[in-house]
């Protein structure tokens, strides 16, 4: 039993016994809301923009997000992973790290909040002989709310290479994501469209637009269990090309990365 619980079965207590000027006293403020957060998620396929991430595999993911009443906050997200040691043989990297920071505000109207941040991806590696993965991006999102509709338009640009594909600085990402509260047994519906841009050209000499560019989409379910318990169902899918007969994002066994593909997962935030 938490604190909170405990303290409001001794009021009531206390409320049956005391004289009524002392019951009908006005209730103790409720305690402010902290500013750290914690979020743990299982996740049947970790997508990432479309692309798997754990060769089709579950992944467990993590992390916690400080909130200034200011507006500016950072984070730290991570996820098991295993395309890296999938793509190069004799590599280790695990796990995907990401740190973000940024400011977030409404600066146009209540329910309106523009959000502006940088984000690092790191992948701690060993025995890699290829293009470092990690990868800095810079990010600006707008935020809605139309009654039961909420979502946000976002941008995200790569000031380093992207993901370790070759000379890719300057890539690029926008996406939409649009929510609609059923009102119906805490079910939300989901949407959600993006491009991913890959910059540059490869050591061939070879386009990476014409190649590595690609659109994702997303339609799924939520359903709010209360308690900070939540859980999703999803379709996801890509038009991610083939390059000379092979796809441009394969597994060890050569499947389509990108593929259609459904999604399950449970999320529990703190």
């Amino acid at each position: 039993m938490n604190t909170l619980q405990k303290t409001a079965i001794a009021a009531a207590i206390t409320g049956l016994f005391a004289p009524a000027a002392f019951a009908q006293a006005a209730p103790a403020a409720a305690p402010e809301p902290s500013p750290v957060t914690a979020n743990v998620t299982v996740v049947s396929d970790y997508r990432f923009r479309g692309i798997s991430q754990s060769n089709f595999k579950p992944a467990i993911q993590g992390g916690f997000d400080y909130a200034h009443e200011s507006g500016f906050y950072i984070g730290n997200w991570n996820s098991s992973i295993s395309w890296i040691s999938d793509a190069v043989p004799g590599a280790s990297a695990p796990i995907e790290m990401n740190f973000y920071g940024g400011f977030k505000k409404e600066l146009i109207a209540p329910g309106f909040a523009s959000d502006f941040g940088v984000l690092q991806y790191a992948y701690p590696t060993s025995g890699l002989n290829a293009t470092n993965p990690n990868t800095t991006e810079l990010y600006a999102a707008q935020n809605f709310t139309a009654g039961p509709v909420t979502g946000f338009l976002k941008f995200s640009y790569a000031v380093t290479n992207t993901f370790g594909w070759t000379n890719s600085t300057g890539s690029y990402y926008p996406d939409l994501t649009v929510n609609y509260d059923t009102g119906i047994w805490g079910i939300g519906l989901n949407a959600h469209v993006g491009y991913q841009y890959i910059a540059g050209n490869n050591s061939a000499g070879v386009s990476n637009s014409s190649t590595l560019s690609y659109t994702d989409w997303k339609i799924g379910l939520t359903k709010d269990f209360g308690g900070g318990l939540s859980g999703s169902v999803a379709y996801i899918d890509t038009n991610a090309k083939k390059i000379d007969g092979a796809y441009a994002y394969f597994s060890p066994q050569g499947k389509n990365l990108g593929g259609a593909t459904g999604i399950v997962s449970l999320t529990k935030t703190f």
